[in-house]
């Protein structure tokens, strides 16, 4: 899985990249190793206590997949993103 991330207008901690690499992990397992992740994480003006925003695009071999959100925090963000996409996920693989 390639995985990449980018932090919009401010400086992303080392401890916050681990996070985010621990928890897309996580979509790894359902999307498997020939995936593209790209995470990009935003800080939202005006300055109001949800201004931390999250978008993850996935791209699979036979799908692409797209969740955004906008929390207190970017942790929350994050997890709630992961588990939007591990629904879409799930919804795909379920078709098939």
């Amino acid at each position: 899985m390639v995985l990449n991330i980018q932090s919009i207008k401010f400086n992303a901690s080392e401890k916050l990249e681990a996070y985010v690499q621990k928890k897309i992990a996580k979509l790894e397992k359902l999307c498997g190793e020939n995936s593209i992740v790209d995470v990009f994480m935003k800080l939202v003006k005006p300055e109001t206590a949800e201004n931390k925003e999250v978008e993850i695009k996935v791209k699979t071999s036979d799908s692409d997949f797209f969740a955004s959100k906008v929390c207190d925090t970017f942790e929350e963000a994050i997890d709630k993103t992961i588990e939007a996409l591990q629904k879409q996920i799930i919804k795909q693989k379920n078709k098939k």
